[in-house]
């Protein structure tokens, strides 16, 4: 077994965020557990229980039934399942993302937006997450990041991009003068899935409006796509973001065509670190076109 005192420093911190993102939320116990004494005393805990209940003895009288045995065996109880206060009535799917459609569509601006997706219900999803992540910066740079579904720190933060795989968006951005404050960022799944699961058909499609109603009313003039799923979604394809990246296609949202790149998400670069080079070449290609696009 490796000790953490065998871990340099950055390996340590690395070990540390992937539990963060696999949904831990601490190692340690706040006081110290015995946990042998804790095996001991459940252990003499069923033999004294045991001893309770004695044979059938030489003189034929009847072991001893704990008091209350019989009336339990012959008077069922009802077993009661734990209901979570944040869980929904489950609803079908169909009128799931049709009451989707209805509240994104009748929102006229990114706050009444927000205020709806707050207030929606009919994601699955949401009953697990802490946080309803919702774009962040302002509509008024035209460039809107786009990414996946919210990680552990964005979902523990309230904001896309959060953590360590937000820090290293920060510089890639600031590399083709651009700042998190200065355009949108958001995600295509507002709420994270438990255990960073994908999401399923039918979640993504609940979500689809909303994301499609943020870009609607946002009115970017570029599109950064960041991560397979994001490309994937958006461009309907199965290839995987190295089949995608690097390449301008147009992304048509409410009759608009807004011109979208596709690149590595963040956290991919993180893991792969050798795959930097790639992702420069795209916010390269995205810098000289976007400035294109947003002069004209």
């Amino acid at each position: 077994m490796i000790s953490a005192n065998d871990l340099t420093p950055a390996e340590l911190a690395a070990l540390l965020h992937f539990h963060a993102d696999a949904g831990v939320e601490w190692l340690l116990e706040e006081e110290a557990v015995d946990r042998f004494a804790e095996f001991e005393a459940m252990k003499a805990a069923r033999q004294g229980a045991r001893a309770a209940v004695q044979p059938r003895s030489e003189t034929g009288s009847q072991p001893t039934k704990p008091a209350g045995l019989a009336e339990r065996r012959t008077e069922a109880q009802p077993v009661v399942q734990p209901v979570s206060p944040r869980a929904a009535p489950a609803i079908p799917d169909e009128q799931a993302i049709e009451q989707a459609r209805f509240a994104a569509e009748s929102a006229r601006s990114l706050a009444e937006l927000k205020t709806a997706l707050e207030a929606f219900n009919g994601c699955n999803l949401k009953n697990s997450a802490r946080s309803t992540i919702f774009a962040s910066g302002t509509p008024d740079g035209g460039v809107m990041v786009i990414g996946p579904m919210p990680s552990a720190d964005d979902d523990r933060e309230g904001i896309a991009f959060a953590g360590r795989a937000g820090q290293l968006l920060d510089k890639m951005l600031a590399a083709i003068g651009l700042q998190r404050d200065g355009i949108l960022l958001t995600n295509v799944i507002p709420w994270r899935p438990p255990g960073n699961r994908a999401p399923s058909g039918p979640e993504i499609e609940i979500c689809r409006p909303f994301i499609e109603r943020q870009i609607s009313l946002a009115e970017p003039k570029a599109l950064l796509l960041l991560g397979n799923f994001t490309a994937r979604h958006f461009f309907a394809s199965n290839e995987t973001i190295h089949g995608l990246r690097g390449q301008w296609r147009d992304v048509t949202i409410a009759g608009r065509a807004i011109p979208a790149i596709a690149s590595l998400h963040p956290q991919e670069l993180l893991t792969a670190p050798i795959n930097k080079r790639l992702a420069w070449n795209d916010l390269l290609t995205f810098k000289s076109q976007m400035e294109s696009a947003i002069s004209g």
